[in-house]
């Protein structure tokens, strides 16, 4: 896909698929890449959000996270959003998928999970 190719709603079906991918992952028992694919869903979707509300497309995850976080100087729905953002780099990301510590499992399953209502929310805020 080229750069003049990228919208918000082909990035917002990446998000999705990659969330799906999660989601087969962990039925297969595979929580540490589950966990890392449901990261990917989470970046995705708030690459949306960042090329939604600015009109470009990070290139990286660190100017995903500093866009993000300037949109959320500007808008507290987004600041709001931020924490979950955060939570997943760190324990899905950081921890589960890098470290391999995915303890404890209830917790880093329920933020997989989770991530279908943070791609949803920030898909929302997208359209605001």
């Amino acid at each position: 896909m080229t750069t003049t190719e990228t919208t918000p709603a082909h990035i917002f079906s990446d998000a999705r698929q990659m969330y799906d991918s999660a989601l087969d992952r962990l039925a297969a028992g595979d929580i540490r890449d589950a966990a890392d694919k449901a990261w990917c869903a989470t970046l995705r979707a708030t690459d949306a959000l960042v090329l939604a509300r600015t009109g470009q497309q990070p290139p990286t995850s660190p100017a995903t996270t500093r866009a993000f976080l300037i949109i959320g100087e500007a808008d507290p729905a987004v600041r709001r959003l931020q924490g979950r953002y955060f939570q997943r780099q760190s324990v899905l990301h950081g921890n589960c998928f890098y470290m391999g510590l995915c303890e404890p499992v209830e917790t880093t399953t329920r933020l997989i999970r989770e991530t279908e209502a943070y791609i949803r929310d920030i898909q929302t805020l997208s359209e605001a």
